[in-house]
């Protein structure tokens, strides 16, 4: 989600103050436990959360759902509501470790969050049962118009010599290999071990080519002029154009990942009630919005961009792209432990390559 956000947390003081100094404390209406993504939410929104529900909010962040996953597969952390990526809830829904929602308790989900990414949310949760859309977007081709002086339409510049030292690829491998199989014309949810030798040789043959493999960092990076092209998350390319006008985004035509951030309960939650009421929160069209402009990841809750003021952002391309008129879009699948295995080995071979 993504998703990739940094993970340079909250000073002490703050966090502090969110979690009421741990987890013993609670408002009249007791509390809630919520894991999200670092830097992924207003902080103020817990602020105003608390005033008008009198439930204290314990607030925790991580950096990726590999790091996420076996603190709640251990039982060992009392979270109610995380936000995990579309194929980490997939994973989470097979190993039992989510609560089925109560949608009378969340009108507001049902209300506000567009169609269309209920119907995207079915290929990780297919009967929309366990969880809430919250952030989405697209991943793709950042580019600067100052040191790029070609059409930028294709994966495969990222295989330009031309562009040796100036090119960012995401140190994810999930990620990568996404990249290297769309180029190769292939599914990035493929399990299939002549497909996955090609997108792994078409990595390596690139490697030399790579200036560094980063994850937040490529919006900085990109920012200052330092590279010429990037892997990006939209989100991110939204807020590197605000800061440089001279890059670019660009969905290449061989396809790309379209994810889902979505809200989830855990199934051991000691506060349920609360959780949906926080979910339902998020799900308001103001707290939508707000979450959005901080951000400035895509919402899916259409009342929210309904609200939004800059008519430049609220039809960007890039915030909310016409989907239809790209193909090859897909949502990473949960792969099984096999298939992770598999992934991982192979990239450990990229990367030692």
């Amino acid at each position: 989600m993504k998703k990739h956000l940094s993970i340079l947390c909250m000073s002490t003081a703050v966090l502090l103050s969110l979690a009421g100094c741990g987890t013993g404390s609670s408002g009249a209406n007791g509390e809630v436990i919520v894991y999200n993504w670092g830097e992924y939410m207003d902080p103020d929104v817990l602020d105003m959360f608390e005033e008008e529900t009198g439930i204290k909010v314990v607030y925790d962040e991580f950096e990726t759902n590999e790091i996420m996953y076996p603190k709640i597969e251990a039982g060992a952390s009392e979270y109610d509501v995380i936000c995990p990526s579309d194929y980490m809830i997939q994973k989470m829904i097979q190993n039992d470790l989510l609560a089925e929602l109560n949608f009378n308790n969340m009108p507001n989900a049902k209300a506000n969050i567009g169609e269309q990414y209920w119907d995207q949310a079915k290929q990780f949760d297919p009967e929309n049962k366990y969880s809430v859309p919250y952030c989405w977007g697209t991943v793709g081709i950042l580019y600067n118009k100052t040191m790029v002086d070609e059409p930028v339409d294709s994966w495969s510049i990222l295989w330009n010599e031309k562009y040796k030292d100036n090119i960012l690829m995401q140190d994810s491998v999930r990620d990568a290999f996404m990249v290297a199989l769309k180029l190769n014309g292939y599914s990035m949810n493929s399990t299939d071990a002549a497909e996955l030798d090609v997108a792994k040789n078409s990595l390596i043959e690139q490697k030399p080519l790579v200036q560094a493999y980063v994850i937040d960092q490529v919006r900085d990076k990109m920012i200052g002029g330092e590279a010429a092209i990037g892997v990006i998350y939209s989100g991110e390319a939204i807020f590197t154009q605000r800061e440089n006008p001279d890059l670019e985004y660009v969905i290449p035509k061989e396809g790309t990942n379209i994810w889902i951030d979505s809200w989830v309960v855990t199934k051991n939650s000691q506060n349920k009630e609360n959780a949906e009421k926080f979910i339902d929160f998020m799900c308001r069209p103001d707290i939508a919005l707000k979450n959005f402009e901080y951000i400035t990841y895509s919402t899916p809750n259409d009342a929210a961009r309904a609200l939004i003021e800059d008519e430049e952002i609220k039809n960007s391309a890039i915030a909310f792209p016409d989907l239809s008129q790209y193909s090859n879009l897909e949502t990473f699948q949960y792969l099984g432990d096999d298939g992770d295995a598999l992934y991982n080995d192979l990239w450990k071979e990229v990367k030692s390559n």
